[in-house]
């Protein structure tokens, strides 16, 4: 359990992953975009043949990878936790 992601959806979260990962950093905590296909990376782009790509790409729109490992704690958790939830605005 090395990674841990969540998928935003902005229709239904009230934000969009780039607000979350923001708003995560303004507080310190480091989150990443999940990894960009390899189809859409620039040396690739031409070259690939793409099976199925838009579920990867949804990913990479929609996902962001979290803090996590063995040595975060419990107030760690809830830290993370407290900031995506006050990103949460649903409409």
């Amino acid at each position: 359990r090395w990674l841990t992601v969540i998928l935003i959806t902005p229709e239904k979260f009230g934000s969009d992953r780039e607000t979350v990962r923001k708003a995560l950093e303004a507080e310190n905590i480091e989150a990443r975009p999940v990894w960009k296909p390899m189809h859409l990376q620039p040396l690739f782009r031409k070259s690939t043949r793409v099976i199925r790509g838009s579920v990867a790409e949804d990913f990479f729109k929609c996902g962001l990878c979290l803090p996590s490992g063995v040595e975060m704690s419990s107030q760690d958790i809830k830290r993370v936790v407290r900031v995506i939830t006050q990103c949460c605005k649903p409409s």
